[in-house]
């Protein structure tokens, strides 16, 4: 059967770089891999990936292709479709896909210190305590290194016989794809580079408790939907002795029945009479930071607007305050008292009529 074109099994161009090759066959080996794909096709695809990769990652390999094209490789005894893939070690890039995991999923090395896993916790707020800043007591689930064993899982600490330390061991390993290099993790300290003689009961040997506990945070001023909060090394324990993850606490702020918020300015939608609008009035409304007298201008209109300086939110980076816009909405009383209504009445035999729309209207008329 003839070979395709090594580019196009990688479907990438013929000048592409090394980081494009390499992304390229992640990308191929993710779909194919044998231990994800079941497909009865996959193996094949795999193996002609992983044959189109060993030559274009290669920079010798790569010139040698791109000159005479597979007939550069005829000739070479094992591997797949005659090229040979002994020594080639894949390693690399099939850790970097599974985890640390080896060509067969083994998990290679894990005795080098790593941070502990972060969490993230969604905390409802208020309104006020929003804008205002507030103490909130978050319980948590999360681990901590064991005290009973300092958090190594074990007493009695030598160096793995076996691994000699590393975590892993390295084996050749021939199969159907050919020869590859791989690395393992070592069967006998289970990749932790070390081995007790006894093994820590409290935390069966992993180092490890899990625990439930309260934390007093502060919130501060001005936090909106969507902030977060990192608390620095309150998330899980480090593994050998690296440092704890963080938590990260996600704000979800409830709605005020009178102000609505865009950023850190706050609107207050204010009604008023029909003849508050025309005469025009003095209003104590409310704000967030207590009572204000408003004066609302005679000819007023629905959607005119008044902005408060400095009375809206704190910003929660600066500490510089928005500001708070009062939106004026006519109301337009739906039933009348008989007075209220013969009042109205006198008011339609008057000119209201002399604005400027009322004559555009009349002109086009």
């Amino acid at each position: 059967m003839e070979k395709r074109d090594y580019y196009e099994v990688l479907g990438v161009s013929k000048n592409a770089s090394d980081d494009e090759i390499k992304a390229a066959f992640r990308q191929m080996a993710k779909k194919y891999h044998p231990d994800i794909n079941k497909s009865p096709d996959a193996p094949e695809k795999f193996k002609e990936a992983q044959e189109a990769y060993s030559v274009l990652s290669d920079p010798t390999k790569r010139a040698q292709y791109d000159q005479y094209g597979h007939a550069a490789f005829q000739g070479a005894t094992g591997g797949a479709g005659g090229f040979d893939f002994s020594g080639f070690d894949f390693s690399d890039i099939f850790g970097d896909l599974f985890g640390g995991s080896s060509f067969f999923g083994g998990r290679g090395s894990s005795n080098r210190a790593r941070k502990g896993n972060d969490s993230i916790l969604r905390i409802n707020l208020t309104f006020e305590e929003a804008v205002f800043g507030c103490k909130k007591t978050i319980n948590i689930n999360t681990s901590e290194n064991c005290p009973e064993c300092n958090g190594k899982g074990g007493y009695d600490e030598s160096v793995c016989p076996t691994c000699h330390g590393s975590g892993s061991v390295t084996a050749e390993q021939r199969t159907l794809f050919g020869a590859f290099m791989t690395k393992t993790t070592c069967p006998t300290c289970h990749g932790n580079g070390r081995s007790f003689k006894e093994t820590c009961k409290k935390c069966r040997g992993t180092g490890k408790i899990k625990v439930n506990k309260d934390l007093e945070v502060k919130i501060p001023a001005g936090v909106n939907t969507g902030n977060q909060l990192r608390l620095s090394g309150k998330g899980e324990a480090g593994v050998n002795g690296g440092p704890n993850g963080d938590v990260y606490l996600e704000f979800n702020v409830k709605n005020h029945p009178l102000f609505e918020r865009d950023d850190n300015d706050i609107y207050l939608t204010l009604p008023i009479t029909v003849t508050e609008a025309i005469l025009g009035c003095k209003k104590d409304i409310p704000t967030i930071y207590g009572t204000v007298t408003l004066t609302i201008p005679e000819g007023s209109e629905t959607n005119d607007k008044q902005r408060l300086k400095g009375k809206g939110v704190e910003d929660v980076n600066t500490g510089r305050k928005g500001d708070m816009y009062v939106v004026l909405k006519i109301v337009i009383p739906k039933k009348l008292s008989r007075d209220q209504k013969k009042l109205f009445e006198e008011l339609s035999k008057t000119d209201l009529e002399s604005g400027s729309e009322f004559k555009k209207i009349r002109e086009y008329l």
